[in-house]
């Protein structure tokens, strides 16, 4: 499902497979994905706060950016795992983005 121009997902029950275009890339802080270089991959995982898990994890694990809104409704934040992996968390904020995800 195209969500923007810039960014489509594949939703199923389990999980949600996510792709994104060089413009999509352009929202996150520059450097946090780079391709050819096994930087592209970014593992998200959907949590009910975005804000409360950015606060729980912020000290643990370096943060590549703080809770943003992104053009198709989620609110996501950025962190390097310990191996240097883009993990990301993301709540659907609008209710467009909460449809998708079939929440209330």
């Amino acid at each position: 499902m195209a969500s923007a121009p810039v960014f489509a997902e594949i939703v199923t029950p389990a999980a949600t497979l996510a792709f994104g275009s060089v413009e999509t890339v352009a929202l996150f802080k520059e450097g946090s994905a780079e391709p050819a270089a096994n930087r592209t991959a970014i593992v998200e995982f959907q949590v009910d706060g975005a804000e409360a898990e950015f606060a729980r994890l912020k000290d643990d694990l370096k943060v590549v950016h703080e809770p943003k809104m992104m053009p198709w409704g989620n609110r996501v934040t950025q962190f390097r795992d310990p191996e240097g992996t883009l993990v990301g968390s993301y709540t659907p904020v609008t209710d467009a983005a909460k449809r998708r995800f079939a929440l209330r």
